[in-house]
């Protein structure tokens, strides 16, 4: 028995895959926007919430932000997205450790969250981003039976994107997909400092 060459092992291996692939195709029959859950210790997580609703206002679909945590601060992707008429609303007092007062973070949190619940009605809104929701429900700073309910409910067609560290079971499990992005090194550690058009 003659021993395959290396071009024929990679088309044995494309065959295969290309079946694979064709029988989760048509395996797929279910049309429905869904959940996503990006999670995880490393950097990366917001960025890829903003390349789903890039690529969401990129094919002409409407979406919406939701920023929890993050302060009002310049913002590149807000500098960019609301010139393509993606509305943003933003918790504005920035990080907890920066603000100190859990009691004005809640309030915060509420006025922020009311907002949300408006866009995860809008069956025009293609994608919503709920950017650092997670820590709204470690922190619980919100109720996490209103906001399990709110997603659950929200229009079939729509897709929303949650992000933010130690994502919850419940969160997890009602998830559709979950990208959980490991910390293997970060720049910051070693004293390089976060850069403009690169980390924010």
């Amino acid at each position: 028995m003659t021993e395959m060459t290396e071009v024929e092992k990679h088309l044995r291996k494309s065959r295969n895959r290309k079946i694979k692939v064709e029988k989760g195709v048509e395996k797929a029959k279910e049309e429905r926007g869904i959940m996503l859950v990006i999670t995880g210790n490393g950097k990366g997580k917001s960025t890829a919430g903003f390349g789903n609703v890039t690529r969401c206002v990129g094919h002409g679909y409407k979406a919406a932000v939701v920023q929890f945590i993050k302060g009002k601060w310049d913002c590149g992707e807000r500098n960019l997205l609301e010139k393509h008429g993606v509305p943003f609303a933003v918790m504005g007092t920035g990080f907890t450790w920066n603000t100190q007062d859990r009691e004005v973070d809640i309030a915060a949190a509420k006025i922020v969250w009311e907002q949300a619940k408006v866009f995860l009605k809008d069956p025009d809104i293609h994608v919503v981003l709920l950017d650092e929701l997670t820590y709204m429900l470690s922190y619980d700073y919100l109720p996490k039976d209103e906001i399990l309910d709110a997603l659950k409910n929200r229009p079939r067609e729509q897709s929303v994107v949650v992000t933010g560290r130690r994502a919850s079971a419940e969160l997890i499990e009602m998830a559709d997909t979950v990208s959980d992005i490991q910390d293997t090194k970060h720049a910051f550690r070693a004293g390089i400092k976060i850069r403009k058009g690169v980390d924010w």
